[in-house]
């Protein structure tokens, strides 16, 4: 990301919340810096999934929702992955760049391509495709609802990708009714399911198994996802059973 568009990301973010906060800015800024810092360096810095530690994703936007282990496992997913990458859902380029291609139905941004992911058709496929929180908008936050469209997604992204391909999906528990029912009765087509809780105020995440997580209400008891699904699949393996 060039230094030119960082600035211009920050001066409109400081400009949208001075609108929405008013008079209040400057006491939810100063509120803001203290738990950066403290979630910087005070407090944990990792957590643990598959038998492998992630660091925090620390950033001054995301510092009370379940971005901060999404895009930890998202980015170590990435890391020195060789090939094309799709994304579904404008999410990293905004908090860090690299080549890929984004396909989002309502986002603006550059290099977004708005399409329908049941329609997108780019003539090739992909070596890796990663989706943040993005599948449990599809069909349930659409006019009319469609059930049905979520695993329909699903497939379309599974067909993309090459036959060494992986992909990685991040999706809330307690947001979508047909989701978390996909979940419960491992439907969701994805080989390898394992799955996130936050514990604390301080937004620190632990490994759930999906009885711990099956109930889970998003916005409560803490701000945003309280349980999160991670998604993996190889473009050549079969569906299988969910971890629990």
């Amino acid at each position: 990301m060039s230094q030119q568009s960082l600035a211009f990301k920050i001066r409109t973010a400081l400009r949208i919340a001075a609108e929405h906060h008013g008079p209040m800015f400057p006491f939810v800024m100063l509120q803001r810096l203290g738990l950066y810092g403290y979630r910087k360096y005070l407090s944990p810095n990792a957590f643990q999934l598959a038998g492998q530690s992630h660091r925090y994703f620390i950033h001054p936007y995301i510092l009370d929702t379940e971005r901060v282990v999404e895009i930890a496992v998202v980015k170590d997913f990435l890391q020195g992955r060789p090939g094309e990458t799709l994304e579904l859902g404008n999410v990293l380029q905004h908090y860090y760049d690299f080549p890929h291609d984004v396909v989002d139905k309502y986002e603006s941004g550059p290099g977004v391509l708005n399409e329908d992911i049941i329609h997108y058709a780019p003539g090739k496929t992909y070596d890796a495709i990663v989706t943040i929180s993005t599948l449990e908008h599809v069909g349930w936050d659409e006019q009319p609802r469609d059930p049905d469209k979520l695993p329909r997604a699903i497939a379309r992204l599974k067909s993309l990708l090459k036959p060494s391909g992986e992909m990685i999906a991040t999706m809330p528990l307690g947001y979508n009714p047909h989701l978390d029912e996909l979940i419960r009765a491992g439907r969701t087509g994805f080989p390898e399911m394992r799955y996130l809780k936050r514990t604390s105020s301080n937004n620190e995440w632990r490994e759930a198994n999906l009885d711990e997580v099956a109930q889970a209400k998003y916005g409560t008891p803490f701000n945003c996802a309280n349980a999160i699904m991670i998604g993996r699949v190889t473009g050549d393996t079969p569906a299988a059973a969910p971890a629990r």
